[in-house]
């Protein structure tokens, strides 16, 4: 009789375990900037293709952006706040050219982004995010209209609302539900 109760037993520990498992959430993404568009001049369509891909993602310590693009005909440099406004291409805080390049989001703060090769940054080939302190994206306003060098900067960032805060809180106390009736599973099994 202990035998046929066996496979009972372990039917419960992997529906135990499985149950874990979907109760997790994955803590970083990679995301490809611009998506479909690769890294390169946007187009006259789409010239503010990478204002709108930034405020269109939320951000997070922990992601990564991975720029692609032909090596031999560009590349990206990550550079100041100053040299991003004004195009300087010289001395970048980091320079990537192999044509697959990842950025690792490791901390908070904004981040200023434009093509390494000559005149493309005036061609509008550059990405600003944001990202607070909490891990989430703050997002940038889109440069208003103008014949002369485009305005990137928007207004302040607002402080993320009391109901993002409400659903954070309701989403933990979910996964402490389920880890609960998991470890409760558990001890149930075990005895």
């Amino acid at each position: 009789m202990d035998g046929l109760t066996a496979p009972k037993h372990h039917f419960l520990y992997v529906f135990h375990f499985l149950l874990l498992i979907q109760s997790t959430k994955v803590l970083c993404y990679q995301y490809k900037v611009g998506d479909l568009d690769a890294w390169g001049i946007p187009t006259q369509a789409n010239p503010h293709v990478y204002t709108y891909w930034a405020k269109n993602h939320i951000f997070n310590i922990g992601d990564s952006l991975l720029f692609l693009y032909p090596p031999s005909q560009n590349s990206v440099i990550q550079v100041t706040e100053q040299s991003y406004n004004s195009c300087n291409l010289t001395d970048p805080i980091l320079y990537m050219n192999d044509g697959n390049s990842l950025f690792n989001i490791t901390q908070a703060g904004e981040f200023y982004f434009t093509s390494g090769a000559k005149g493309h940054c005036d061609k509008s080939q550059k990405l600003l995010l944001s990202v607070s302190g909490n891990g989430s994206y703050a997002p940038i306003g889109l440069p208003a209209p103008s014949p002369s060098y485009p305005t990137v900067f928007g207004s302040i960032p607002m402080a993320p609302s009391s109901s993002l805060y409400s659903s954070s809180s309701s989403l933990s106390l979910t996964h402490l539900v389920i880890f609960s009736i998991a470890a409760i599973g558990f001890w149930l099994c075990a005895v």
